[in-house]
């Protein structure tokens, strides 16, 4: 029996809204836990009295261990059923966050990362394939744009919620915040979503698993670490060069297999090629709001790290808001005009947050934010629902794994080109140098982030051309 079968039964349609809500109360942690690490940073540091260099891997860590196992977890998925790969994520999350929280050293704390990003990765992988099999194409649009709402929201509370306990309790909490979540949301998933069943004959491509990890993860090294190590000098280049090799490899290996670990006959489908392309391009230019605004706001304008938290959370309100109206539009008039009207705003977002400078108050900057999270909105739900409604049904798993790893390359990507071209243009910073800025420094700082905010308008432009290139389908198509 397959995902699809064991969910469009007549049981599981009466309960879909709430399979709905059990992915997405466990799909919440990921963006929380992605968001309020980072407040908390220069206080884990201090805590540890480590420098910043290694207190970066971090976030780092989670962030490669996500991307480098995302796909193979998609493929798992297909095989034996999204169900046990889901709850096994978020019940194991749950523990590496206690023992995140638990941490007597810096290394501990980077090693349970890891293993928080290996087991939040079951979750991102197959969060959309549950959802996308629940509904028929006719609802899938607006139920995925509900579904972002989570994200959404994650991403709202994680500054928030960073920002209170940076003020008020220990830097652990940041951390033991995802246990109660993460056992509440395993119980309810457990006992809401559908069994599935195996798919007969599956077997695991253990060298495209091998390659797809180490394609992943030097290319999310290079994105992460290239910076440091120098983009052109002989360790960035070697990095580079060795992700290319792997990718090669990859694609060299899957095209042979008969249980490829990722179909890339998947890709001939025009419409799902040019929407994850326009997905990857979108968080290259959100990212690189969510990257550089709350630097702006400390380091120019003198802000304290609750008061960063409160005015960032008006670009993820929008987003809430949107996506939902957006993704119910999208099952009426297809995705391709929201999809490009939604960059074109985001884009216009980011040239006004470029004008901003040091006499902004928060309202400037709160406003500007508002317009690209409207924009945002209004692109993720159609284009997350074009990309899995033209997935066939025995590929959903990998579908949304892809998203994910779009996802996910866009943000480590936009947070590295918006920070090269700050870092070129305000090489002080490069020097580890805290904020806030002043005179001289602060003027360069400012035209680092006037260009930088113009090069994530550049890549919402090229997102909405990647839609415009797209199959023009009013509906998804039914697999």
């Amino acid at each position: 029996m397959t995902e699809e079968a064991s969910i469009s039964d007549p049981q599981g349609d009466r309960n879909k809204w709430m399979i709905l809500s059990a992915v997405m109360l466990g799909v919440i942690m990921g963006p929380i836990d992605g968001s309020i690490v980072n407040v908390v940073l220069p206080t884990i540091a201090n805590y540890f009295q480590t420098d910043y260099a290694l207190v970066q891997w971090v976030p780092t860590i989670y962030l490669l261990a996500i991307c480098s196992f995302i796909l193979v977890y998609g493929r798992l998925g297909d095989m034996f059923g999204y169900k046990r790969i889901f709850l096994t994520g978020l019940i194991c999350f749950a523990g590496a966050s206690l023992l995140c929280g638990l941490a007597r050293n810096i290394w501990m704390l980077i090693i349970f990362r890891a293993v928080q990003g290996l087991t939040v990765a079951m979750q991102m992988a197959l969060g959309l394939a549950i959802v996308t099999s629940a509904f028929h194409p006719q609802e899938r649009g607006k139920a995925i744009g509900i579904y972002a709402t989570a994200i959404a929201l994650g991403l709202m509370l994680g500054p928030v919620l960073g920002g209170v306990i940076a003020q008020y309790l220990s830097w652990r909490f940041v951390f033991f915040i995802n246990v109660p979540i993460g056992i509440i949301a395993f119980l309810w998933g457990g006992w809401i979503i559908p069994a599935g069943g195996k798919t007969p004959g599956q077997r695991l491509d253990m060298a495209g698993a091998a390659l797809a990890f180490a394609f992943l993860f030097s290319t999310m090294l290079y994105a992460n670490r290239g910076e440091t190590l120098g983009w052109f000098s002989g360790w960035g280049l070697g990095l580079l060069l060795c992700a290319i090799v792997l990718g090669w490899l990859f694609v060299h290996v899957e095209r042979r297999m008969a249980q490829p670990m990722l179909n890339l006959k998947i890709f001939s489908n025009r419409r799902f090629s040019f929407a994850c392309l326009s997905s990857m391009l979108n968080f290259m230019g959100l990212y690189t709001v969510v990257f550089l605004t709350p630097w702006y706001l400390a380091d120019a304008l003198g802000k304290d790290v609750f008061a960063v938290g409160m005015v960032m959370m008006a670009f993820a309100l929008l987003t809430f808001f949107i996506g939902p109206l957006s993704g119910t539009l999208s099952d009426r008039i297809g995705y391709r005009a929201l999809g490009i009207a939604g960059m074109l705003i985001h884009a216009t977002g980011l040239v006004l947050l470029s004008r901003l400078g040091t006499s902004a108050d928060n309202l400037d900057v709160a406003w500007r934010l508002m317009i690209c999270g409207f924009g945002a909105g209004m692109f993720q739900s159609p284009i997350n629902s074009a990309v899995m409604g033209s997935a066939p049904a025995q590929f959903r798993g990998s579908a949304s794994s892809l998203l994910a790893i779009m996802r996910n390359t866009g943000m480590a990507f936009g947070i590295a080109v918006a920070g090269a071209v700050v870092y070129n243009l305000a090489p002080f910073t490069t020097r580890g140098q805290a904020g806030p800025f002043s005179g001289a420094q602060l003027d360069t700082f400012i035209n680092g982030l006037h260009w930088s905010y113009l090069t994530g308008a550049l890549f919402s432009i090229l997102s909405a051309t990647a839609v415009f290139l797209a199959k023009n389908d009013i509906q998804t198509t039914q697999a």
